[in-house]
This record gives structure tokens, C-alpha cells and sequence, in this order.
């Protein structure tokens, strides 16, 4: 029994060894399976013959490339051993791994048919454009190669590819080579695909990128990412500032830093929509405006819109104030801010007032230019005849403008005190008029006003002066003392 039981374990064991053909069709598999026609690698040079240069390829059978491929245009070998080169498989057998830089030099139709069959990029010069394209060396042999399929974009100057050596992939091969069509947009294409899933399999949101501006919409700009990916900066990333179009931030093929702010699919399958943003790669400048700037400073800024109820002053990028309708100017009456200010205009205003929290800034007008009221001690005295135009007439009084800003009021009350009353009531907006200072009340900004041609023998007897009036003048003083006099 112990005899048959180790017959049997032997008979188990053998089925389980593989035979000798069996490893050596698996050593066989093992030495190229990780390459395939068409496919570039990147290897050392392990030596360099008289005729040939040896390549690590990454398996077990070492690339073979002709020396003579390899030659520079002064027929010297730019490479060594030790060296690092890129080339592409022509073919693979179990003896060699053949390589080339790309199907050129021996210009074997074979060769060239076989590019065609596995996709493999060929080496071309343009020799020169031709209706609908260029020619192409490819080889030794003409080829043609259509002006859309020279490059990935649109070809404004086919004169500056002329002279030029590409690697192109043959679209098409007829007439055992007599008919030769390549295509070097699908050789890019093929590379471009390639980058672009190296690249959204690394993109994130809030990644720092650079790009280059290709397109400008109303709406924002788009920017080239890499070749082939693109993403939208909206109008409103675009600048602190606030802007009325793109091309007031940005221009065709500019560089600029962006920041990614999503990354969601697109309505195409495969396709990725990217949002970016220009001014998020910078702070935002609302967390300095306590340090830049304090209520009672005056400062410069641009007007950048008018509403109506006043409008909005830039006074450092991306920060805004507020110049109400009512702070835009002691001299006169505002009915709309575009008859004081327009958009684009540099101003001069005061701070009046920081919310950080609401980001809000309050600016005058009217503070910077100054407030004529705060002079008015000076400029005019009680007893003063001074004269003025009419500003507005209402039932009950005259509006007298003496001053820019400064206005009083000549009350229908003391139009009796003129000596022709009826000259007062036929007056209107616009007329020159003659009045006396009454009284003059610079904290609630009023001006009590009479008549300036008052009658010898009236309201004067009994004028007092007010308490909260200035000091008089030297004609009233005199006025008073002369009343004194006739008592």
C-alpha cells in the first residue's frame, strides 16, 4: 500500500512540473510581450557597433537601430554608450527588437507599407505646399499631405511649415506607394489624447496652473491648459475689479495664471468642463482694506458705474465704494450723479465710513471739494447787503443763492419791508436781488435773509439781533447807532 501510495504521489507531482517546451515557449513570450509595433520606448544605449546601435529595451532581447538613422546632418553619432533614446518598434521577432526614429532612410516600399498597415509615425520633410496642402519627402517618395492634417490648428500661414522635417502617420497607400497621403494632426492627436488623460488624472480643484488665452466670449475666456484642454475663466474670476468685458483684463495668447475652481464632466462623453479663475490666485484685497485705508482720508478712484441713486468709485483694485446721490455736492442740487460725475472719471473723495463685514465703503464728493458752510462766518455778517440771484420761489419765500452751496431764505413775511413789495412777488428763478442778512445759522446750514432796499422808517426800529448771530458787521453797527441817534 505505501508503494502504490508513493507511485501515485510521483505521477501527481510530474503532472504538475511543465515541460521543457512549455518553459521555453513561456521564456520565448516573456522576452517581448511588453512591446508592441508602433510603440515608442525610451532606452539606454548598451553599445554602438560599426553598423548598428544596441538598445535596453526593458525585456529580455535587446533593440537594434541602424547607426546610419542616427547620424546628425554632419554624419557624426550625437549618442554614446550610457545615452537615453526614444524610438519606435518597427518590428518584433524572438532574435531582435527592431527600432527606428521613424520610417525613413531605406525607403523600401515594404517598409513604408508596413508603417501604413501598423500605424507607425514615418519621418517627412515638406518640400513645398501645393493646392489643398503640402509635399511631403516621405522616404525618398512624394507624399501629400492636406493642409487641415498638418497640424491640430487652423494653418493661417502654410509657408512656415515649409522646410521643416514632422513625423506623420500614412492615412493612405495606393499604387504600391505611387499614392501616398499622410497625416501629422493624427499623430498629435494620438499624443494629445495620451497627455490629456496623464493629465485629468492629476488635475484637482484648486490646483495653480498656466495657460494661454485663446478665445475671448462676452461671457469670460477660454485658456489652453495643456494642448487640446481647455477651461472657462467667467468675466466675474477674471479681476477684482469689476469689468464691462474680458478684453478689458485679458488678450489673445496672453499668459496667464489661473487657479482650478471645478472639474465636472461635459456633455460630451469624455469631455471635462474646467472652471478657472484669474483674480483667486491672489488674495482677496478686502482682508487689507483696514490697513490701506480710515474713515477722513481723502483719496483718488475711478468712477466705474452710475446709478440712481449715486455711484461707485474704485478706489484701489477690487474695492468699491459708494458716493451717494446726497454726498455729491454742497453747490448744488443733484438730480442724477451723471450731472456731477461719469463712468471711467477719476474723482477725489473722503471715507466717510468702512464695513468690512458687508464690504461696504461710503465716499463723498462733496467732503473732498469742501463745505462752504464751514466759511460762512466769514464770508457774510448780519446787516450785510450782499447780493444774489434767485434760486427757486416758492409761496412762502424766495430760495436766494449768495454763494456756490450757500442759500437763504427771504420769508414772504418781510417782502412788506421793501420799499416796492411788488417788485419781490414778480420775481423768478434766475433773478438778481438784493438782500440783507438776517441771521445766519451755520450748524442747521440756514440763512434768514430780508430785503435789501428796506424802508427808512420801519421793521429796523424794532430788529433785534438775534442771540445765536455772529458778531455785526461795520455797516450794521453803524445802521444801529444812527436808529440810537433819531431816538
Amino acid at each position: 500500500m505505501a508503494e502504490e501510495f508513493d507511485s501515485e504521489k510521483e505521477e501527481k507531482e510530474e503532472d504538475q512540473e511543465p515541460s521543457f517546451a512549455d518553459l521555453l515557449e513561456s521564456y520565448e513570450a516573456g522576452m517581448t510581450d511588453d512591446l508592441q509595433v508602433g510603440e515608442k520606448v525610451r532606452g539606454k544605449i548598451i553599445s554602438v557597433g560599426h553598423d548598428a546601435v544596441f538598445v535596453d529595451t526593458g525585456t529580455k532581447v535587446d533593440g537594434v537601430v541602424e547607426r546610419e538613422e542616427l547620424l546628425d546632418e554632419e554624419e557624426n553619432l550625437p549618442y554614446a554608450e550610457g545615452d537615453e533614446i526614444e524610438l519606435y518598434v518597427v518590428s518584433i521577432d524572438e532574435h531582435e527588437i527592431r527600432l527606428s526614429r521613424s520610417v525613413s532612410g531605406a525607403g523600401a516600399v515594404a517598409l513604408l507599407q508596413d508603417a501604413f498597415s501598423g500605424g507607425i509615425p514615418v519621418e517627412g520633410k515638406v518640400s513645398a505646399t501645393c493646392k489643398g496642402g503640402f509635399n511631403v519627402a516621405v522616404a525618398g517618395r512624394r507624399a501629400f499631405c492636406p493642409i487641415s492634417h498638418i497640424d491640430v490648428r487652423y494653418v493661417e500661414t502654410p509657408e512656415d511649415y515649409v522646410g521643416k522635417s514632422f513625423d506623420f502617420l500614412i492615412s493612405q497607400f495606393e499604387e504600391n506607394g505611387r499614392n501616398i497621403v499622410v497625416s501629422r494632426k493624427k499623430l498629435l492627436q494620438r499624443a494629445m489624447e495620451k497627455e490629456k488623460k496623464a493629465f485629468f488624472a492629476e488635475l484637482k480643484e484648486g490646483d495653480v496652473l498656466q495657460g494661454r488665452v485663446t478665445n475671448i466670449m462676452p461671457y469670460g475666456a477660454f485658456v489652453e491648459l495643456i494642448p487640446g484642454v481647455e477651461g472657462m475663466i467667467h468675466i466675474s474670476e477674471l479681476s477684482w475689479s469689476r469689468l464691462d468685458a474680458p478684453g478689458e483684463a485679458v488678450k489673445p495668447d496672453d499668459t496667464v495664471t489661473v487657479k482650478v475652481l471645478e472639474v465636472k464632466p461635459g456633455k460630451k462623453k469624455g469631455q471635462k468642463k474646467i472652471g478657472l479663475s484669474v483674480k483667486q490666485v491672489e488674495a482677496d484685497p478686502w482682508q487689507t482694506v483696514e490697513e490701506q485705508f480710515k474713515p477722513g482720508e481723502k483719496v483718488s478712484g475711478r468712477v466705474t458705474r452710475c446709478m440712481n441713486f449715486g455711484a461707485f468709485v474704485e478706489i484701489a483694485p477690487g474695492i468699491e465704494g459708494l458716493v451717494h446721490i446726497s454726498e455729491m455736492s454742497y453747490l448744488k442740487r443733484i438730480v442724477k450723479p451723471e450731472d456731477v460725475v461719469s463712468k471711467g472719471e477719476t474723482v477725489t473723495v473722503v471715507i466717510k465710513e468702512i464695513d468690512i463685514a458687508g464690504r461696504r465703503i461710503s465716499l463723498s464728493l462733496r467732503d473732498a471739494e469742501g463745505d462752504p458752510w464751514l466759511e460762512v462766518n466769514e464770508k457774510f455778517a448780519v446787516g450785510q447787503v450782499v447780493d444774489g440771484t434767485v434760486e427757486k420761489k416758492e409761496k412762502f419765500g424766495l430760495f436766494v443763492s449768495l454763494a456756490p452751496g450757500i442759500t437763504g431764505l427771504l420769508p414772504k413775511s418781510k417782502f412788506s419791508r421793501a420799499e416796492k413789495p411788488a417788485v419781490l412777488e414778480g420775481l423768478k428763478a434766475g433773478d438778481s436781488i438784493s438782500v440783507t442778512v438776517e441771521e445766519i445759522h451755520p450748524q442747521e446750514r440756514k440763512l434768514t435773509l430780508a430785503p435789501g432796499d428796506v424802508k427808512e422808517e420801519g421793521d429796523w426800529k424794532n430788529f433785534k439781533q438775534p442771540k445765536s448771530a455772529a458778531p455785526m458787521s461795520d455797516l450794521a453797527e453803524k445802521l444801529q447807532n444812527a436808529m440810537k441817534d433819531k431816538k
